[in-house]
């Protein structure tokens, strides 16, 4: 799978796809993560990327024409199945979501920056806007490391134990259910009985319970959806 991410600020992903389980995948070749500098399609000297708001107003607006420069080169290069504008006023990113776009190919991913981009950016290229919460950050730099994060480790091979992925919070609908390990008992806090048990059937039941109580505690929506 490979990652196109397209950002005025590249310094800003290095450290969090050269750690971990991105790196991991990255050379074992189950993902690719290209980041590519948006001051490079720049056609001015000073490589300036953004202008004025035409109307006023304050903050500065990302061009079109730097954009379209490299969204058209990469798309001239492969196929995208999305190309993704991360943006606070986007549809929010959850598990099913990040299931769906692990099965894709090659994403493609826009960090706006300042206050925004050409809405002509949005209306002509992207094909998806997704968003990470309801608050705002400084770009979408940040954001787009959460959602190659999310859709990574969701690739075939790259947790080693690839069951693990399948029991996270949101798979099932519900949140995980605590998790516990040693000492079996600590300044008097013991784990619960039934994980030392060696019943799977009533350590899975337990678990269960334990998610639905969880879920129903401190995310009651995940339960009317």
């Amino acid at each position: 799978m490979r990652f196109d991410i397209i950002t005025v600020l590249p310094g800003l992903l290095e450290s969090p796809f050269a750690h971990s389980i991105l790196q991991r995948a990255q050379k074992k070749g189950l993902c690719e993560i290209q980041v590519h500098n948006l001051r490079d399609y720049a056609n001015n000297k000073h490589k300036s990327v953004d202008d004025y708001p035409y109307g006023g107003g304050s903050g500065m607006v990302m061009q079109i024409e730097p954009f379209a420069a490299c969204i058209e080169q990469l798309q001239a290069e492969r196929p995208y199945d999305e190309v993704i504008f991360m943006t606070p006023d986007g549809e929010t990113l959850n598990q099913s979501i990040a299931n769906n776009l692990s099965t894709k190919n090659n994403l493609m991913i826009l960090c706006g920056h300042y206050k925004g981009i050409d809405q002509r950016i949005r209306d002509l290229y992207v094909t998806r806007e997704l968003s990470i919460g309801d608050y705002v950050l400084s770009g979408g730099e940040l954001p787009a490391a959460v959602l190659v994060d999310a859709v990574t480790r969701l690739i075939p091979g790259v947790l080693s134990d690839e069951t693990s992925a399948l029991s996270d919070s949101f798979q099932g609908g519900l949140l995980d259910a605590p998790v516990y390990t040693r000492p079996a008992e600590w300044r008097g806090h013991r784990v619960p009985d039934v994980l030392l048990s060696g019943n799977e059937a009533a350590i899975n039941n337990w678990r269960d319970e334990q998610a639905m109580q969880r879920t129903r505690s401190r995310r009651p929506d995940l339960l009317d959806d």
